[in-house]
């Protein structure tokens, strides 16, 4: 029987879902008050720390879904993705522009990964 494993549950949602060896989070930026390039750097780094302690890692991304306030934006935010994502390692993708929840949110990062290590999740979730 699969469990289902929530990480970081408040009332209103979990910061990781774990199913089937697969990771689920979303990522939304702390800090504020700068532009769209650190927000995306300090989401994509949240988001790497994330599948790191749960047994994953970025090259493993199934499926990413990208919120940007201003789709305008795209070139500056895909300079910074295409760094940041090893070369080969494409997810399946979406980019769309949204009204994100709190106004200062430049960008919102969905993602499922596979979990390649088992022994690490077992380590964080203990």
């Amino acid at each position: 029987m699969s469990i289902i494993t929530r990480v970081g549950t408040t009332a209103r949602w979990s910061d990781v879902v774990i199913f089937n060896n697969v990771l689920y989070t979303v990522e939304v930026p702390t800090i504020l008050e700068v532009g769209l390039k650190d927000q995306t750097k300090e989401v994509l780094s949240n988001i790497a720390k994330i599948l790191n302690e749960n047994g994953s890692d970025k090259k493993h991304i199934l499926n990413v879904t990208i919120y940007l306030k201003d789709i305008t934006q795209i070139d500056e935010f895909n300079q910074i993705w295409d760094k940041w994502l090893p070369l080969g390692s494409a997810p399946v993708r979406a980019c769309v522009e949204a009204r994100l929840a709190n106004p200062r949110y430049l960008v919102e990062i969905q993602l499922s990964a596979a979990i390649i290590n088992t022994d690490a999740q077992v380590k964080f979730m203990t």
